[in-house]
């Protein structure tokens, strides 16, 4: 192949490659994750608390958890690329396919550990035990939740969507 060729195929290429998109480093899965683990936490902390300050049983507190954490993960998310100048219906598309597995993930582990703890669902706000199954079940959730941002990352989907809005 001809230097000029070369150089034409390689311009070719590019433009195929989305601009922006993160390699698939653990560097990068981490800081993805940390993002959707800082929306997740807030709602679930929140959640749990409303649910249990109110004395509602395990599945409405759970149900309540789980729904703030996903908006405000989304929230987060869509934050940040309304932010970057894009319109409300694509940024709300790019949150929800940027996050909606890793919520899942992490919601169906920080959760799972919480319910079969023995003893979590039934303690109170002033409980140390309340406190600490939480914070073990979100380092849970996020030591899980991790290697699938990394794997979505690779295929350009979840988090690398949301790169391509970062400037």
């Amino acid at each position: 192949m001809t230097p000029g060729a070369l150089m034409e195929h390689q311009t070719h290429a590019h433009q195929h490659t989305p601009a922006h998109t993160p390699a698939a480093t653990w560097a990068v899965a981490v800081q993805a994750t940390l993002h959707c683990l800082t929306g997740c936490a807030i709602g679930e902390v929140l959640g749990m608390v409303i649910g249990t300050a109110l004395g509602w049983g395990d599945v409405p507190t759970l149900v309540l958890a789980i729904t703030l954490a996903f908006f405000f993960g989304y929230a987060f998310t869509l934050r940040g690329v309304l932010k970057a100048g894009v319109g409300l219906k694509t940024a709300i598309r790019v949150a929800l396919a940027a996050d909606t597995l890793s919520i899942a993930v992490m919601e169906l582990i920080d959760n799972g550990v919480i319910l079969f703890w023995p003893g979590a669902m039934d303690a109170e706000l002033t409980d140390a035990s309340f406190w600490w199954v939480l914070a073990i079940a979100l380092a849970a959730a996020f030591v899980i939740t991790t290697p699938v941002n990394k794997w979505t990352i690779g295929r350009g989907k979840g988090h690398a969507v949301v790169h391509r809005y970062h400037h």
